[in-house]
């Protein structure tokens, strides 16, 4: 089977290129990536050892660029991690994210109209949700929730899911979607909430929590994730929409106080900030189906994870150094300097 991962430079993309290779040895896989800021060929120096693996430097939005591929690599699945995912520069430049997340979308899905595949996959997000109430434990959600979205890049990953969807029902495109919990763990661009929180803490400078840091989010381990993908790559039920939870809820004040404390810093480095505009409050994923049709449940638990993900960084700090780049620092003054 040949297997093209988009996006597969980037953080979820490259642990599902290495979580692949591993499991299927005798499998081809090729990574399109446009590499930009969040994306790095450094991500996958040792996957570009491999025999079985091939990168190709491309925008997915690029029609001529992805039927080329197609035509020539003649892929059976394609998997979509390509997207622009972070919300505070969703609100900042929208654009991109019409760009990449949506025209992108409908180029891969129209490629697949023409050239033929056995699967597409849609890596999607629970902020297609909207947030749920904080004094509201109890509710969780499935993939019956409706659609309610907060943010520009939100809106986005929602548009592409209906797209794939209505491919899916117009023209028989055999398609699966996943919507996930956010996620943690090695190779994660230091923009997010943990990598941003270990790499300031070994620097001991301030760590920028929004509000009163009382937002909650579900944390599902990367790893988890990739099996969840395969998964339903190839058991999951064409035309059907998976979410993907890790039963893992800590508000974002819990999470940047066990780092401060596993690393040895005094939370004295917390700095409270203006929250972002229409910052969602809870995330929470009730993952029944993907647990009962498909036999899928993460193992690895909060407190055990976020030790990997600190441990990994520590191990990785030249990594770290490397990919904050000055585009990203520029980038950091402008959310955070200023609040």
């Amino acid at each position: 089977m040949k297997t093209i991962i988009t996006g597969g430079a980037g953080f979820i993309g490259s642990n599902y290129v290495y979580y692949m290779l591993e499991r299927y040895p005798d499998e081809q896989f090729i990574c399109v990536d446009k590499l930009t800021y969040a994306g790095s060929l450094e991500n996958l120096e040792a996957a570009l050892n491999n025999e079985n693996f091939k990168f190709i430097k491309g925008d997915i939005a690029d029609r001529d660029l992805m039927y080329r591929i197609f035509k020539e690599e003649k892929p059976d699945v394609i998997i979509n991690f390509a997207a622009e995912s972070h919300v505070d520069r969703s609100v900042v430049d929208p654009d991109i994210f019409l760009q990449t997340n949506i025209i992108g979308t409908g180029v891969l899905l129209d490629a697949c109209r023409i050239y033929g595949i056995t699967r597409f996959h849609q890596v999607s997000t629970d902020e297609v949700y909207g947030d749920l109430p904080l004094d509201r434990p109890d509710l969780f959600f499935t993939e019956e929730t409706p659609i309610h979205t907060s943010s520009p890049y939100s809106a986005s990953k929602a548009s592409a899911d209906l797209l794939v969807l209505a491919y899916h029902r117009t023209f028989k495109l055999p398609v699966t979607i996943s919507r996930c919990s956010n996620n943690y763990g090695p190779y994660q661009f230091p923009e997010k909430l943990i990598p941003l929180m270990i790499a300031n803490a070994l620097k001991d400078k301030q760590l920028p929590v929004y509000g009163k840091g009382e937002n909650v989010r579900d944390w599902l381990y990367v790893k988890d994730h990739c099996e969840a993908i395969d998964l339903i790559v190839r058991k999951g039920t064409v035309g059907e929409v998976y979410n993907i939870g890790g039963h893992n809820e800590r508000t974002n004040l819990e999470v940047v106080k066990i780092i401060l404390k596993e690393l040895g810093k005094s939370e004295d480095l917390i700095s409270f900030v203006t929250d972002r505009p229409g910052h969602d409050r809870r995330y929470a994923i009730d993952p029944t189906k993907i647990s009962n049709g498909l036999g899928w449940r993460p193992t690895t638990l909060f407190d055990e994870g976020i030790k990997m993900t600190i441990k990994w960084y520590l191990d990785n700090e030249a990594w770290l150094q490397n990919i904050i780049s000055g585009d990203y620092q520029k980038y950091y003054e402008r959310m955070y300097g200023s609040r």
